[in-house]
């Protein structure tokens, strides 16, 4: 399965960057989909409501995997499973 990384960012976030230098090899070597979505200017507005005050967020396969920091090792578990992320519910 290819999983779909994507990773919810606004301009100017610092965080955002570092984060995405994270996730940049991490996928890479999963064969991953890296996404990058600005929640300001994104199509669903709903995006910066439910995320905005918590940036960077990864979700994986839709559903949130991290928020503020990302875990290498536990991020590359995750991708190297053969099923969709389902979340930590």
């Amino acid at each position: 399965m290819v999983h779909t990384v994507t990773l919810l960012t606004r301009e100017g976030c610092g965080s955002c960057v570092r984060v995405h230098g994270q996730l940049v090899p991490l996928c890479a070597t999963a064969h991953a989909r890296l996404e990058v979505v600005d929640v300001d200017r994104a199509a669903d507005p709903e995006l910066a409501v439910e995320y905005g005050d918590r940036l960077p967020v990864v979700l994986v396969d839709g559903a949130e995997h991290s928020c503020w920091e990302v875990d290498d090792d536990e991020l590359s578990a995750d991708l190297a499973a053969p099923e969709p992320f389902r979340g930590w519910g």
